[in-house]
Protein backbone atom coordinates (compact mmCIF):
# COMPACT_ATOMS: atom_id res chain seq x y z
CA UNK A 1 0.00 0.00 0.00
CA UNK A 2 2.98 2.20 0.98
CA UNK A 3 4.33 1.91 -2.52
CA UNK A 4 1.14 2.74 -4.50
CA UNK A 5 0.94 6.12 -2.63
CA UNK A 6 4.73 6.33 -2.89
CA UNK A 7 4.22 6.40 -6.59
CA UNK A 8 0.71 8.49 -6.58
CA UNK A 9 2.90 11.04 -4.85
CA UNK A 10 5.17 11.14 -7.81
CA UNK A 11 3.62 10.80 -10.22
CA UNK A 12 1.91 14.11 -8.40
CA UNK A 13 5.24 15.99 -8.85
CA UNK A 14 6.27 15.15 -11.96
CA UNK A 15 2.50 15.57 -13.63
CA UNK A 16 2.75 19.19 -12.38
CA UNK A 17 3.06 21.53 -15.55
CA UNK A 18 6.08 23.24 -14.26
CA UNK A 19 7.86 20.11 -13.73
CA UNK A 20 6.70 18.73 -17.21
CA UNK A 21 8.07 21.53 -18.26
CA UNK A 22 11.59 21.22 -17.03
CA UNK A 23 11.70 17.29 -17.80
CA UNK A 24 10.72 18.83 -21.21
CA UNK A 25 13.43 21.12 -21.56
CA UNK A 26 15.80 18.32 -19.81
CA UNK A 27 14.80 15.25 -22.27
CA UNK A 28 15.41 17.97 -25.52
CA UNK A 29 18.60 19.38 -24.15
CA UNK A 30 19.82 15.48 -23.67
CA UNK A 31 18.73 14.58 -27.18
CA UNK A 32 20.36 17.35 -28.64
CA UNK A 33 24.06 17.13 -27.15
CA UNK A 34 23.13 12.86 -27.82
CA UNK A 35 22.77 14.19 -31.32
CA UNK A 36 26.12 16.74 -31.72
CA UNK A 37 29.40 14.89 -30.92
CA UNK A 38 32.05 15.69 -28.82
CA UNK A 39 29.80 17.79 -25.90
CA UNK A 40 28.36 14.83 -23.54
CA UNK A 41 25.81 14.76 -20.95
CA UNK A 42 28.57 15.12 -18.61
CA UNK A 43 29.65 18.36 -20.34
CA UNK A 44 26.67 19.95 -20.61
CA UNK A 45 25.36 19.35 -16.78
CA UNK A 46 28.51 20.54 -15.71
CA UNK A 47 28.32 23.74 -17.80
CA UNK A 48 24.36 23.66 -16.53
CA UNK A 49 24.88 23.64 -12.74
CA UNK A 50 24.63 27.30 -12.10
CA UNK A 51 21.50 27.52 -13.61
CA UNK A 52 19.93 25.61 -11.01
CA UNK A 53 20.23 28.08 -8.40
CA UNK A 54 17.38 29.64 -9.16
CA UNK A 55 14.98 26.54 -9.43
CA UNK A 56 13.10 24.73 -7.19
CA UNK A 57 15.00 21.40 -6.35
CA UNK A 58 12.75 18.74 -8.08
CA UNK A 59 13.14 21.13 -11.26
CA UNK A 60 16.35 20.81 -10.98
CA UNK A 61 16.88 17.41 -10.32
CA UNK A 62 14.19 16.21 -12.98
CA UNK A 63 15.87 18.38 -15.81
CA UNK A 64 19.77 17.40 -14.79
CA UNK A 65 18.56 13.63 -15.03
CA UNK A 66 16.40 14.13 -18.32
CA UNK A 67 19.73 15.64 -20.08
CA UNK A 68 21.57 12.47 -18.57
CA UNK A 69 18.90 9.16 -20.09
CA UNK A 70 17.69 11.72 -23.09
CA UNK A 71 21.47 11.47 -24.32
CA UNK A 72 21.48 7.99 -24.80
CA UNK A 73 18.44 8.48 -27.08
CA UNK A 74 19.52 11.14 -28.65
CA UNK A 75 22.89 9.54 -29.02
CA UNK A 76 21.85 6.80 -31.76
CA UNK A 77 19.92 8.49 -33.88
CA UNK A 78 23.14 10.05 -35.79
CA UNK A 79 25.07 6.57 -34.57
CA UNK A 80 22.29 5.05 -36.75
CA UNK A 81 22.03 7.32 -39.79
CA UNK A 82 25.18 8.83 -40.19
CA UNK A 83 27.82 6.52 -38.26
CA UNK A 84 28.47 9.13 -36.15
CA UNK A 85 27.91 8.27 -32.25
CA UNK A 86 27.26 11.83 -30.28
CA UNK A 87 27.29 9.47 -27.19
CA UNK A 88 30.13 7.16 -26.10
CA UNK A 89 27.61 4.72 -25.18
CA UNK A 90 25.82 5.01 -28.78
CA UNK A 91 29.37 3.85 -30.02
CA UNK A 92 28.20 -0.03 -30.10
CA UNK A 93 24.55 0.70 -32.01
CA UNK A 94 27.08 2.27 -34.69
CA UNK A 95 28.03 -0.83 -35.55
CA UNK A 96 25.02 -2.61 -37.01
CA UNK A 97 22.89 0.22 -36.94
CA UNK A 98 24.71 1.88 -39.34
CA UNK A 99 25.00 -0.99 -41.53
CA UNK A 100 20.64 -1.31 -41.25
CA UNK A 101 20.73 2.53 -42.51
CA UNK A 102 22.70 1.32 -46.00
CA UNK A 103 20.92 -1.53 -46.28
CA UNK A 104 17.51 0.96 -46.54
CA UNK A 105 16.45 0.16 -43.11
CA UNK A 106 17.16 2.88 -41.03
CA UNK A 107 13.39 3.73 -40.22
CA UNK A 108 13.37 0.09 -38.28
CA UNK A 109 17.06 0.93 -36.82
CA UNK A 110 15.79 3.91 -34.90
CA UNK A 111 11.99 2.79 -34.24
CA UNK A 112 14.20 -0.19 -32.53
CA UNK A 113 16.51 1.64 -30.32
CA UNK A 114 13.38 3.91 -29.49
CA UNK A 115 11.12 0.89 -28.09
CA UNK A 116 14.27 -0.95 -26.68
CA UNK A 117 15.32 2.34 -24.35
CA UNK A 118 11.68 3.06 -23.57
CA UNK A 119 10.98 -0.22 -22.51
CA UNK A 120 14.27 -0.19 -20.70
CA UNK A 121 13.63 2.92 -19.39
CA UNK A 122 9.99 1.51 -17.81
CA UNK A 123 11.64 -1.75 -16.43
CA UNK A 124 14.68 0.17 -15.19
CA UNK A 125 12.10 2.93 -12.98
CA UNK A 126 9.84 0.07 -11.52
CA UNK A 127 13.42 -1.39 -10.44
CA UNK A 128 14.24 1.89 -8.58
CA UNK A 129 10.98 2.19 -7.00
CA UNK A 130 10.64 -1.28 -5.69
CA UNK A 131 14.27 -1.16 -4.40
CA UNK A 132 14.84 2.47 -3.04
CA UNK A 133 13.13 1.56 0.21
CA UNK A 134 14.28 -1.84 1.02
CA UNK A 135 18.02 -0.30 0.46
CA UNK A 136 17.46 2.90 2.26
CA UNK A 137 16.35 0.96 5.31
CA UNK A 138 20.05 -1.04 5.28
CA UNK A 139 21.17 2.29 4.66
CA UNK A 140 20.00 3.61 8.32
CA UNK A 141 22.56 0.67 9.71
CA UNK A 142 25.15 2.64 8.10
CA UNK A 143 27.55 4.25 11.00
CA UNK A 144 31.09 6.38 9.99
CA UNK A 145 32.73 3.31 9.47
CA UNK A 146 30.63 1.55 7.09
CA UNK A 147 30.64 4.53 5.24
CA UNK A 148 34.07 4.79 5.14
CA UNK A 149 34.24 1.17 3.83
CA UNK A 150 31.89 1.98 1.18
CA UNK A 151 33.62 5.02 0.02
CA UNK A 152 36.55 2.93 -0.07
CA UNK A 153 34.91 0.69 -2.68
CA UNK A 154 33.31 3.46 -4.40
CA UNK A 155 37.05 5.01 -5.12
CA UNK A 156 38.44 1.50 -6.16
CA UNK A 157 35.66 0.62 -8.23
CA UNK A 158 36.37 4.25 -10.21
CA UNK A 159 39.87 3.14 -11.17
CA UNK A 160 38.78 -0.51 -11.52
CA UNK A 161 36.07 -0.15 -14.26
CA UNK A 162 38.20 3.00 -16.20
CA UNK A 163 39.15 2.10 -19.44
CA UNK A 164 42.23 3.66 -18.72
CA UNK A 165 45.76 1.97 -17.26
CA UNK A 166 45.15 1.36 -13.20
CA UNK A 167 48.09 3.88 -12.11
CA UNK A 168 46.73 6.65 -13.96
CA UNK A 169 43.00 5.96 -12.70
CA UNK A 170 44.58 6.07 -9.26
CA UNK A 171 46.41 8.80 -9.80
CA UNK A 172 43.58 10.93 -10.90
CA UNK A 173 41.15 9.67 -7.88
CA UNK A 174 44.08 11.15 -5.89
CA UNK A 175 44.57 14.37 -7.54
CA UNK A 176 40.38 14.78 -6.94
CA UNK A 177 41.03 14.02 -3.03
CA UNK A 178 43.78 16.70 -3.29
CA UNK A 179 41.70 19.18 -5.00
CA UNK A 180 39.06 18.61 -2.65
CA UNK A 181 41.62 19.10 0.70
CA UNK A 182 41.87 22.58 -0.99
CA UNK A 183 40.98 25.62 1.88
CA UNK A 184 39.70 25.32 5.59
CA UNK A 185 39.97 22.39 7.83
CA UNK A 186 36.41 22.15 9.29
CA UNK A 187 37.75 20.24 12.41
CA UNK A 188 40.35 22.02 13.17
CA UNK A 189 40.06 25.79 11.30
CA UNK A 190 43.67 25.40 9.56
CA UNK A 191 44.00 26.24 6.24
CA UNK A 192 44.89 23.43 3.60
CA UNK A 193 47.03 24.01 0.13
CA UNK A 194 45.91 27.55 0.26
CA UNK A 195 49.00 29.02 0.00
CA UNK A 196 47.83 32.09 1.81
CA UNK A 197 45.38 32.94 -0.78
CA UNK A 198 42.15 34.19 0.63
CA UNK A 199 39.64 33.51 -2.27
CA UNK A 200 40.64 29.88 -1.08
CA UNK A 201 39.57 29.56 1.98
CA UNK A 202 36.08 28.01 1.08
CA UNK A 203 37.91 25.52 -1.79
CA UNK A 204 37.55 24.78 -5.18
CA UNK A 205 33.85 25.60 -6.03
CA UNK A 206 32.66 21.80 -7.51
CA UNK A 207 30.40 23.77 -10.18
CA UNK A 208 33.36 25.61 -11.47
CA UNK A 209 35.91 22.50 -11.55
CA UNK A 210 33.38 20.55 -13.04
CA UNK A 211 32.39 23.30 -15.96
CA UNK A 212 36.06 23.63 -16.76
CA UNK A 213 37.62 20.29 -16.66
CA UNK A 214 34.65 18.76 -18.48
CA UNK A 215 33.16 21.89 -20.39
CA UNK A 216 35.40 24.15 -21.10
CA UNK A 217 38.35 21.14 -21.66
CA UNK A 218 35.97 19.51 -24.10
CA UNK A 219 35.35 22.61 -25.93
CA UNK A 220 39.31 23.18 -26.72
CA UNK A 221 39.47 19.59 -27.85
CA UNK A 222 37.06 19.75 -30.28
CA UNK A 223 37.70 23.42 -31.74
CA UNK A 224 41.81 21.82 -32.10
CA UNK A 225 39.83 18.84 -34.08
CA UNK A 226 38.24 18.91 -37.92
CA UNK A 227 34.55 19.87 -38.00
CA UNK A 228 32.92 16.51 -37.36
CA UNK A 229 29.52 17.78 -38.89
CA UNK A 230 30.65 18.69 -42.72
CA UNK A 231 29.73 16.49 -45.67
CA UNK A 232 27.68 14.05 -43.74
CA UNK A 233 26.28 12.01 -46.18
CA UNK A 234 22.57 10.79 -44.73
CA UNK A 235 20.53 7.82 -45.12
CA UNK A 236 16.76 7.63 -46.20
CA UNK A 237 14.34 7.48 -43.59
CA UNK A 238 11.50 5.54 -44.97
CA UNK A 239 9.16 3.08 -42.71
CA UNK A 240 9.28 3.88 -38.95
CA UNK A 241 6.95 1.60 -37.73
CA UNK A 242 8.56 -1.93 -37.51
CA UNK A 243 6.24 -5.08 -38.32
CA UNK A 244 5.07 -7.48 -35.72
CA UNK A 245 8.72 -9.64 -36.58
CA UNK A 246 10.45 -6.92 -36.12
CA UNK A 247 9.33 -6.76 -32.87
CA UNK A 248 9.11 -10.10 -31.51
CA UNK A 249 13.27 -10.41 -32.83
CA UNK A 250 14.02 -7.68 -30.57
CA UNK A 251 12.31 -8.04 -27.26
CA UNK A 252 14.86 -10.62 -25.99
CA UNK A 253 17.50 -9.13 -26.73
CA UNK A 254 16.13 -5.65 -25.04
CA UNK A 255 15.05 -7.82 -22.23
CA UNK A 256 18.65 -8.75 -21.65
CA UNK A 257 19.90 -5.99 -22.50
CA UNK A 258 17.60 -4.21 -20.04
CA UNK A 259 19.25 -6.96 -17.48
CA UNK A 260 22.57 -6.51 -17.50
CA UNK A 261 22.12 -2.59 -18.21
CA UNK A 262 20.67 -2.42 -14.46
CA UNK A 263 22.69 -4.46 -12.81
CA UNK A 264 25.98 -2.51 -14.51
CA UNK A 265 24.49 0.81 -13.82
CA UNK A 266 24.21 0.29 -10.05
CA UNK A 267 27.89 -0.61 -9.52
CA UNK A 268 30.24 2.31 -9.01
CA UNK A 269 32.52 3.44 -11.58
CA UNK A 270 29.79 1.67 -14.27
CA UNK A 271 26.94 3.55 -16.60
CA UNK A 272 25.94 3.43 -19.88
CA UNK A 273 28.96 2.89 -21.95
CA UNK A 274 30.21 -0.06 -19.84
CA UNK A 275 25.86 -1.71 -20.22
CA UNK A 276 26.40 -1.13 -24.12
CA UNK A 277 29.20 -3.11 -24.61
CA UNK A 278 28.29 -5.64 -22.09
CA UNK A 279 25.01 -6.31 -24.27
CA UNK A 280 26.82 -6.52 -27.07
CA UNK A 281 29.22 -8.99 -26.02
CA UNK A 282 26.64 -11.33 -24.69
CA UNK A 283 24.00 -10.95 -27.46
CA UNK A 284 27.05 -12.01 -30.50
CA UNK A 285 27.85 -15.05 -28.27
CA UNK A 286 24.14 -16.60 -27.78
CA UNK A 287 23.51 -15.69 -31.36
CA UNK A 288 22.94 -18.37 -33.67
CA UNK A 289 24.53 -16.75 -36.36
CA UNK A 290 27.29 -14.47 -34.74
CA UNK A 291 28.84 -13.63 -38.16
CA UNK A 292 25.88 -11.00 -38.59
CA UNK A 293 26.92 -8.85 -36.09
CA UNK A 294 28.60 -5.56 -37.14
CA UNK A 295 26.38 -6.11 -40.59
CA UNK A 296 23.16 -5.25 -39.87
CA UNK A 297 22.08 -7.08 -36.89
CA UNK A 298 18.77 -5.66 -35.35
CA UNK A 299 19.99 -7.71 -32.05
CA UNK A 300 22.83 -5.30 -32.09
CA UNK A 301 20.86 -1.96 -32.15
CA UNK A 302 18.24 -3.24 -29.74
CA UNK A 303 20.32 -4.82 -26.83
CA UNK A 304 23.10 -1.94 -26.33
CA UNK A 305 20.07 0.42 -26.61
CA UNK A 306 17.92 -1.15 -23.72
CA UNK A 307 21.07 -1.89 -21.87
CA UNK A 308 22.60 2.13 -22.00
CA UNK A 309 19.47 3.18 -21.18
CA UNK A 310 18.59 1.00 -18.27
CA UNK A 311 22.08 1.36 -16.91
CA UNK A 312 21.60 5.57 -16.80
CA UNK A 313 18.50 5.05 -14.54
CA UNK A 314 19.56 2.65 -12.07
CA UNK A 315 22.79 4.50 -11.53
CA UNK A 316 20.47 6.61 -9.45
CA UNK A 317 19.95 3.74 -7.01
CA UNK A 318 23.23 4.41 -4.80
CA UNK A 319 22.96 8.18 -5.08
CA UNK A 320 18.94 8.23 -3.83
CA UNK A 321 19.55 5.36 -1.10
CA UNK A 322 23.29 5.37 0.41
CA UNK A 323 24.41 8.83 -0.86
CA UNK A 324 26.70 7.54 -2.94
CA UNK A 325 27.69 8.29 -6.88
CA UNK A 326 27.89 5.31 -9.38
CA UNK A 327 29.66 7.81 -11.82
CA UNK A 328 30.50 10.96 -12.72
CA UNK A 329 27.23 12.41 -13.70
CA UNK A 330 26.02 11.22 -10.43
CA UNK A 331 28.93 12.91 -8.67
CA UNK A 332 27.15 16.42 -10.33
CA UNK A 333 23.70 15.24 -9.38
CA UNK A 334 25.51 15.38 -5.38
CA UNK A 335 26.71 18.81 -6.38
CA UNK A 336 22.88 19.76 -8.01
CA UNK A 337 21.34 18.26 -4.80
CA UNK A 338 24.17 20.14 -2.24
CA UNK A 339 23.23 23.37 -4.06
CA UNK A 340 20.18 23.07 -2.71
CA UNK A 341 20.75 22.20 0.88
CA UNK A 342 19.71 18.47 0.30
CA UNK A 343 22.10 15.86 1.93
CA UNK A 344 22.17 12.72 -0.57
CA UNK A 345 21.09 9.58 1.36
CA UNK A 346 18.80 7.48 2.87
CA UNK A 347 17.06 9.86 4.57
CA UNK A 348 15.72 12.62 1.52
CA UNK A 349 12.83 9.97 1.08
CA UNK A 350 11.84 10.68 4.67
CA UNK A 351 12.81 14.21 4.83
CA UNK A 352 11.98 15.23 1.12
CA UNK A 353 9.68 12.82 -0.39
CA UNK A 354 8.07 14.63 -3.13
CA UNK A 355 11.63 15.28 -4.55
CA UNK A 356 12.69 11.85 -3.81
CA UNK A 357 9.54 9.97 -5.50
CA UNK A 358 8.83 13.03 -7.85
CA UNK A 359 12.58 12.11 -9.69
CA UNK A 360 11.63 8.91 -10.15
CA UNK A 361 8.16 9.22 -11.65
CA UNK A 362 9.63 11.77 -14.05
CA UNK A 363 11.67 9.29 -15.58
CA UNK A 364 8.54 7.58 -16.77
CA UNK A 365 7.28 10.43 -18.25
CA UNK A 366 10.86 11.25 -19.32
CA UNK A 367 11.13 8.81 -21.58
CA UNK A 368 7.74 9.03 -23.19
CA UNK A 369 8.31 11.99 -24.20
CA UNK A 370 11.77 10.99 -25.45
CA UNK A 371 10.01 8.56 -27.80
CA UNK A 372 7.87 11.24 -28.68
CA UNK A 373 10.66 13.89 -29.52
CA UNK A 374 13.77 11.09 -31.08
CA UNK A 375 11.12 9.66 -34.28
CA UNK A 376 9.25 12.59 -35.86
CA UNK A 377 12.14 14.99 -35.55
CA UNK A 378 14.85 12.95 -37.04
CA UNK A 379 15.62 14.80 -39.72
CA UNK A 380 16.19 18.05 -37.36
CA UNK A 381 18.60 16.41 -35.26
CA UNK A 382 20.37 15.57 -38.50
CA UNK A 383 20.68 18.83 -40.15
CA UNK A 384 22.07 19.89 -36.89
CA UNK A 385 25.50 18.23 -37.30
CA UNK A 386 26.19 20.64 -40.40
CA UNK A 387 26.38 23.55 -37.85
CA UNK A 388 29.90 24.29 -37.43
CA UNK A 389 31.12 23.48 -34.33
CA UNK A 390 33.19 27.28 -34.22
CA UNK A 391 29.98 28.86 -34.36
CA UNK A 392 28.29 26.69 -31.69
CA UNK A 393 30.95 26.74 -28.82
CA UNK A 394 31.42 31.08 -28.54
CA UNK A 395 27.98 31.42 -27.20
CA UNK A 396 28.38 27.78 -24.94
CA UNK A 397 31.69 29.41 -23.31
CA UNK A 398 29.88 33.16 -22.54
CA UNK A 399 27.11 31.48 -20.86
CA UNK A 400 29.54 29.18 -18.74
CA UNK A 401 31.15 32.26 -17.95
CA UNK A 402 28.70 34.39 -16.86
CA UNK A 403 27.39 30.99 -14.71
CA UNK A 404 31.00 30.63 -13.15
CA UNK A 405 30.73 34.38 -12.43
CA UNK A 406 27.33 34.32 -10.80
CA UNK A 407 28.21 31.95 -8.27
CA UNK A 408 29.79 34.22 -5.93
CA UNK A 409 29.42 37.40 -8.17
CA UNK A 410 33.27 37.47 -8.26
CA UNK A 411 35.42 37.58 -10.97
CA UNK A 412 37.83 35.11 -9.33
CA UNK A 413 35.68 32.39 -9.92
CA UNK A 414 36.11 32.78 -13.57
CA UNK A 415 39.93 32.84 -12.91
CA UNK A 416 39.89 30.22 -11.28
CA UNK A 417 37.91 28.14 -13.46
CA UNK A 418 40.32 29.54 -16.71
CA UNK A 419 43.43 28.00 -14.38
CA UNK A 420 41.02 24.87 -14.01
CA UNK A 421 40.70 24.56 -17.89
CA UNK A 422 43.97 24.24 -18.73
CA UNK A 423 44.38 21.38 -15.90
CA UNK A 424 41.45 20.18 -17.82
CA UNK A 425 42.67 20.47 -21.24
CA UNK A 426 46.12 18.74 -19.89
CA UNK A 427 44.13 15.51 -18.46
CA UNK A 428 42.58 15.41 -22.06
CA UNK A 429 44.99 15.99 -24.46
CA UNK A 430 47.45 13.34 -22.26
CA UNK A 431 44.27 11.14 -22.82
CA UNK A 432 44.01 10.93 -19.09
CA UNK A 433 40.50 9.60 -17.44
CA UNK A 434 38.74 12.44 -16.46
CA UNK A 435 35.83 10.53 -14.47
CA UNK A 436 38.22 9.06 -11.73
CA UNK A 437 38.98 13.05 -10.57
CA UNK A 438 35.45 14.13 -9.95
CA UNK A 439 34.84 10.86 -8.31
CA UNK A 440 37.71 11.60 -6.05
CA UNK A 441 36.68 15.65 -5.70
CA UNK A 442 33.24 14.43 -4.37
CA UNK A 443 34.04 10.69 -2.35
CA UNK A 444 37.30 12.56 -0.92
CA UNK A 445 35.66 14.64 1.46
CA UNK A 446 33.11 12.08 2.41
CA UNK A 447 35.84 9.67 3.04
CA UNK A 448 38.37 11.76 5.19
CA UNK A 449 34.82 12.70 7.33
CA UNK A 450 33.35 9.27 7.96
CA UNK A 451 37.16 8.33 8.75
CA UNK A 452 37.54 10.98 11.56
CA UNK A 453 33.97 10.31 12.98
CA UNK A 454 34.86 6.95 13.30
CA UNK A 455 38.65 7.21 14.71
CA UNK A 456 37.06 10.10 17.06
CA UNK A 457 33.85 7.11 18.46
CA UNK A 458 36.51 4.79 18.95
CA UNK A 459 39.43 6.92 20.61
CA UNK A 460 41.73 5.98 18.06
CA UNK A 461 40.99 2.25 17.48
CA UNK A 462 41.85 1.12 13.97
CA UNK A 463 39.76 -1.83 14.37
CA UNK A 464 36.28 -0.20 14.65
CA UNK A 465 36.74 0.51 10.70
CA UNK A 466 36.68 -3.41 10.40
CA UNK A 467 33.88 -4.14 13.33
CA UNK A 468 30.93 -4.92 11.59
CA UNK A 469 29.68 -7.24 8.80
CA UNK A 470 28.98 -4.26 6.63
CA UNK A 471 32.04 -3.11 6.37
CA UNK A 472 34.03 -6.79 6.17
CA UNK A 473 31.26 -6.88 2.99
CA UNK A 474 32.51 -3.89 1.40
CA UNK A 475 35.69 -4.81 1.65
CA UNK A 476 35.65 -8.03 0.23
CA UNK A 477 34.66 -6.32 -2.73
CA UNK A 478 37.35 -4.35 -2.94
CA UNK A 479 39.41 -7.19 -2.57
CA UNK A 480 37.84 -9.38 -5.21
CA UNK A 481 37.88 -6.62 -7.44
CA UNK A 482 41.13 -5.56 -6.92
CA UNK A 483 42.56 -8.98 -7.39
CA UNK A 484 40.69 -9.66 -10.83
CA UNK A 485 42.15 -6.14 -12.21
CA UNK A 486 45.46 -7.23 -11.40
CA UNK A 487 44.88 -10.13 -13.33
CA UNK A 488 47.41 -10.62 -16.57
CA UNK A 489 44.03 -10.98 -18.69
CA UNK A 490 42.40 -8.06 -17.36
CA UNK A 491 44.81 -5.83 -17.80
CA UNK A 492 45.90 -6.37 -21.24
CA UNK A 493 42.13 -6.16 -22.19
CA UNK A 494 42.44 -2.62 -20.75
CA UNK A 495 45.62 -2.02 -22.41
CA UNK A 496 44.08 -3.06 -25.92
CA UNK A 497 40.35 -1.06 -24.93
CA UNK A 498 42.28 2.33 -24.38
CA UNK A 499 44.42 2.14 -27.25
Amino acid sequence: MDLLQNIALGLGVALTLNNLLYAFVGCLLGTLIGVLPGLGPLATISMLLPLTYALPPEAALIMLAGIYYGAQYGGSTTAIIVNLPGESSAVVTALDGYQLARQGKAGLALASAAISSFFAGTIATVFITVMAKPLAQVAFQFGPAEYFAMMVVGLLLATVLSNARMIESVAMVVLGILLSCVGTDITSGDERFTFGVTKLFDGFDFVVMAMAVFGFAEIIKNLSEQDQGANLGTAKITRLMPRWADIKSIIWPATRGTAIGSVLGVLPGGGAALGSFASYAAEKKIAKDPSQFGKGALAGVAGPEAANNAASQTSFIPLLTLGMPSNAVMALMVGAMMIHDITPGPRVMETNPSLFWGLIASMWVGNLMLVILNLPLVGLWVKLLTVPYKLLYPAIMLLCCIGAYSLKNDVFEVYLAAIMCVVGYGIVALNLPAAPLLMGFILGPMLEENLRRALLISRGDFSVLFSSWISLGFYAVALVALVAMLAPSVQKKRVLLEE
